[in-house]
């Protein structure tokens, strides 16, 4: 709790004047006259200073509760987004509960959090130290919701989840200090009858299903919607009704660890489900529009990090420059392309193959996507003033031997991990790049030193995610000759010993595609190629010369899968037409 709030005192107040009421006058919310007159009425009605405050009119609850919040930095707690039976019994005497107007949320160790709508009544909370043996931690809710939820009563035990189905929700643990409302509330993660709670679980796990990467909920003024982006494609799934989209955020918000009353900026915020014994972690952004939050959920499931570098799409060659690359005791690799190119499953699964238990990882990421055991792995957090750079540098004194940073995005991190590439660490990290030759010319630009570049950089991969056909349903395709030449076919590839195929759909596919691939440009940088660095050559000049060491552009990537009948040629075509 803010004390310092409480102890400041810039207005002459009498010193009767005490807790939520100096709060109240200080923030502009009563004045003096009235807050020593409601806190003299709670006193001989024995009633709390909150309870009168709601009562009298002066301040409605939820205005209230927000006033607080916000001055004690005090988490806050929208009581409707659960199920009363969700909340936890026996671990505070009801009539000791209702003659202090809280209500027990949860317990974590040695603390109990409880729910009231004023945070600074310290005789509440000594006498549930002194009945529970616990420190109460205190979560600001709502005067009238808290009154509703007292009068009702106790509630039956909950019911076993429907159909067996073993679901949770987890708080995200990523060291972001005290407790928030959404860690109290950790008891309401298994409630499986309200309707909100049941419509956000059926959405993530259809989403999981459907190999989703993102869900997006979209309020707008007549309806609302729910889309899930499938293979790189949005697909609208479901209308739900308009009125639940401030529920379903509350929802999203608590198990989320994010503030559930701040809806005029945007919030970032992680949680986990857990499906049997398969945990899955979901970022989650907020964004406020005009017709409510917007929220967009990516997936992020750790599996798809150990599916082994074999399933990614690289061919053979391509397979091996890398590895060899990845093998080295020192220097540095750069994984491009644009957002939602799969830079991150390239980057882990790199990881992945080096995770070992003689082999100390660290990574600094915004923010750490997902998360393997076995490695270090660091969180941006720029108003903290831990930036890749800061991190990088305190890397460097934790005895590593393998960096990854998620993003070189200035030239102080990139100095400093090339510095770190040169002095026996090896480096992964990702540009926002069109191809590997642009990958060269751009830190040139960015002011690092064309030595350092060419001294450091070991192997350079651009990659793009291609749709792959469906193998039940695709189709022969008939194209002509003049169109797979425009395409990029030469002469002695169009020989008549394969055949392009086609999407069509089926059942089991989304419109003739399931699933998608990488297409890579595998560049080591080889001697030729450092020459050039040196001389400050061209993209250009890099490219035609990474031609003649027989690196394929992503164009020719593409039409390698378009020959194995992995994609179509309409895919590869949209996707590398740059």
């Amino acid at each position: 709790m803010n004390s310092a709030f409480l102890a400041a005192s810039p207005l002459a107040l009498p010193d009767s004047l005490t807790g939520a009421a100096r709060v109240l006058v200080h923030a502009g919310r009563l004045d003096a006259d009235t807050a020593l007159r409601l806190a003299q009425s709670a006193r001989e009605r024995q009633r709390g200073f909150a309870q009168a405050v709601v009562e009298a009119g002066a301040l409605s609850a939820s205005e209230l509760a927000h006033t607080l919040a916000r001055a004690l930095a005090v988490p806050l707690l929208d009581l409707d987004a659960f199920d009363p039976r969700a909340l936890p019994r026996g671990l505070l005497d009801a009539p000791l509960a209702r003659r202090h107007q809280v209500v027990v949320l949860g317990r974590r160790s040695g603390r109990l959090f409880i729910g009231g709508a004023d945070p600074t009544d310290q005789l509440a909370a000594e006498r549930i130290r002194f009945a529970t043996q616990l420190t109460p931690e205190w979560i600001v809710v709502e005067q009238d919701k808290l009154a509703r939820l007292l009068d009702a009563g106790t509630a039956e035990p909950l019911p076993a989840p429907p159909g067996g189905t073993d679901f949770r929700f987890d708080l995200a643990d990523d060291g972001a200090g005290p407790p928030t409302a959404a860690e109290s509330a950790q008891v309401a993660s298994e409630v499986e009858d309200a309707p909100v709670v049941r419509f956000l679980q059926k959405m993530l796990i259809d989403a999981v299903n459907a190999r989703a990467s993102d869900l997006h909920f979209e309020p707008y003024e007549t309806h609302y919607r729910v889309r899930f982006r499938i293979d790189g494609e949005l697909r609208e799934v479901v209308q739900p009704p308009l009125p639940i989209k401030d529920k379903l955020a509350s929802r999203i918000k608590v198990i989320s660890r994010l503030d559930i009353a701040e809806k005029r900026v945007p919030q970032d915020g992680r949680m986990q489900l857990t499906l049997g014994a398969r945990a899955i972690d979901f970022r989650v952004s907020t964004l406020p529009t005009l017709f409510g939050e917007k929220i967009v959920i990516r997936i992020l499931d750790a599996s798809n990090a150990r599916l082994g570098i074999d399933a990614l799409g690289y061919e053979p060659d391509e397979k091996a420059r890398l590895l060899h690359a990845i093998q080295r005791p020192y220097g540095m690799v750069l994984v491009t392309g644009p957002t939602g190119s799969g830079k991150t499953v390239s980057l882990y699964t790199c990881l992945n193959l080096l995770n070992r238990p003689g082999v100390n990882i660290s990574t600094v990421e915004d923010p750490a996507e997902i998360r393997l055991p076995g490695i270090n792995q660091v969180d941006v957090n720029e108003k903290a003033g831990l930036t890749f750079s800061t991190a990088l540098r305190a890397f460097l004194r934790q005895d590593p031997d393998v960096i990854m940073v998620g993003e070189i995005r200035d030239l102080e991190t990139a100095d400093i991990a090339m510095k770190a590439a040169q002095t026996g660490h090896l480096v992964l990290s990702t540009l926002h790049t069109n191809d590997a030759p642009a990958t060269l010319t751009r830190l040139l630009h960015m002011g690092v030193a064309p030595f350092n570049v060419a001294a450091s950089v070991l192997l350079i991969t651009a990659q793009r995610l291609a749709r792959r056909l469906c193998e039940q349903c695709k189709a022969p395709a008939d194209y002509p000759e003049d169109a797979l030449r425009r395409a990029g076919f030469t002469d002695a590839e169009l020989d008549g010993g394969w055949r392009p195929y086609r999407a069509v759909g089926c059942a089991a596919c989304n419109n003739g595609y399931k699933g998608r691939v990488g297409l890579y440009q595998v560049m080591p940088v080889s001697e030729a190629l450092q020459r050039l660095i040196l001389a400050q050559g061209t993209a250009l000049d890099i490219a035609q010369q990474a031609r003649r060491e027989g690196v394929r552009d992503l164009r020719q990537a593409g039409l390698v899968k378009v020959r194995a009948g992995v994609t179509s040629l309409e895919e590869v075509i949209t996707v590398t037409n740059e």
